[in-house]
């Protein structure tokens, strides 16, 4: 009977542990809106650290940190109220001269012989002008379309609310917190981790910053191309490649192909060819020679893990996990390194030369006399 009483215990334990981590893992899938939340705030205050340490060498810290997220939220507020009458202006002028484009469309087609040969087999033409036709009358149920988004709406907000004030105490209280925690680790222990909080702060601060450089210049460069091939909205199609282009891998090509369909509509064929051919060039101009350049003092890291870490990040956290996945594979890959660095210089050295010798015999005994 007692040799089976620890076999008990084991499968109890075993059953509890299992139980257990049941029991988190389903905690932690409840809560991964905050957690992402959290997440977000942090990457965020790590950014902002550069900033409110630049400020703070003229004002005291509380208002740097104001002055610094004043400035970070005053940004795309000011490009919102710059941009959104007129985005919302062309959207009416462009559903009213889809029927015009698609008409232009329809007069390409009938010019030449093999799109005609295929425009008598599969109709498309016609699909074209009948979508064509019903959008207009749809842009009255814009305001339908806005009610039923706005509880979305103002979720959104209330959430950029929470991230940007779990941003702000972060980065209040952020050197406190840090200090107190090294005070209770050994000096070298201490030493080491705030090396690698440094290292990991200044590569997502690098990656950050050179992430909305990199956006910024992409959106420059698609607003002078559409604005000379005489697209009515440039501004407002600049800022969607602005944002798509922070998405890594894949945001470039998504934001290029939405901005081709708008010019199937508004400039065919002549800039629609333009631009895909302006949008290749680009992207792998972006990929090899600009990214590198703007990234080359952030953490390198590996392409695979690259793609890896985005979709793992977009699969749990939407578009943010997308753009924060590279950050934080460096990020792991920083405590990563330093955590063997560290296993390998506490290991215990073996004396030089010792290796495979035997002991040295004493010395000789004398013989016994007689």
């Amino acid at each position: 009977m007692s040799s089976e009483s620890p076999s008990n215990r084991a499968i109890v334990r075993t059953v509890v542990i299992v139980v257990l981590a049941a029991l988190a893992l389903y905690i932690l899938y409840r809560l991964r809106k905050p957690i992402s939340w959290l997440v977000i705030a942090a990457f965020i205050a790590v950014a902002m650290t550069g900033p409110v340490n630049l400020l703070e060498r003229v004002m005291k810290r509380g208002l740097a940190i104001a002055a610094a997220y004043i400035a970070m939220i005053a940004i795309p507020i000011g490009l919102g109220a710059a941009l959104i009458p007129s985005l919302v202006n062309q959207a009416e002028d462009l559903a009213n001269n889809v029927p015009e484009y698609a008409q232009d469309v329809t007069d390409f087609v009938n010019d030449n012989n093999t799109l005609s040969g295929l425009n008598d087999k599969y109709d498309f033409t016609s699909e074209i002008q009948k979508a064509a036709g019903e959008l207009p009358s749809r842009i009255g149920d814009a305001a339908n379309i806005l009610k039923d988004i706005g509880v979305g709406v103002v979720n959104s907000i209330f959430a950029g609310i929470t991230i940007l004030v779990v941003s702000i105490f972060m980065v209040g209280g952020g050197p406190r917190w840090k200090d107190q925690f090294l005070k209770g680790q050994p000096r070298d222990r201490a030493e080491r981790i705030d090396r690698a909080a440094l290292h990991v702060a200044n590569a997502i601060g690098n990656y950050i910053g050179g992430a909305l450089a990199q956006a910024g210049l992409a959106g420059v460069s698609a607003f002078i191309v559409l604005t000379l091939l005489g697209a009515p909205f440039a501004a407002p199609l600049a800022l969607v490649i602005f944002f798509f282009d922070l998405i890594p891998v894949v945001g470039a090509t998504i934001g290029a192909v939405l901005i081709g369909i708008i010019m199937l509509f508004v400039n065919f064929p002549a800039g629609l060819i333009i631009w895909i051919i302006y949008s290749i060039v680009y992207q792998q101009i972006e990929n090899y020679l600009i990214q590198p350049q703007i990234q080359k003092r952030a953490t390198k890291i590996e392409p695979f893990i690259t793609l890896t870490a985005v979709l793992f990040g977009s699969t749990l956290f939407g578009v943010p996990g997308a753009i924060l996945a590279i950050p934080t594979a460096a990020a792991l890959q920083i405590v990563a390194r330093e955590y063997l660095t560290y296993r390998r210089e506490s290991a215990p050295l073996r004396p030089e030369g010792t290796e495979g010798e035997r002991p040295a015999p004493g010395p000789a005994r004398p013989a016994p006399a007689g």
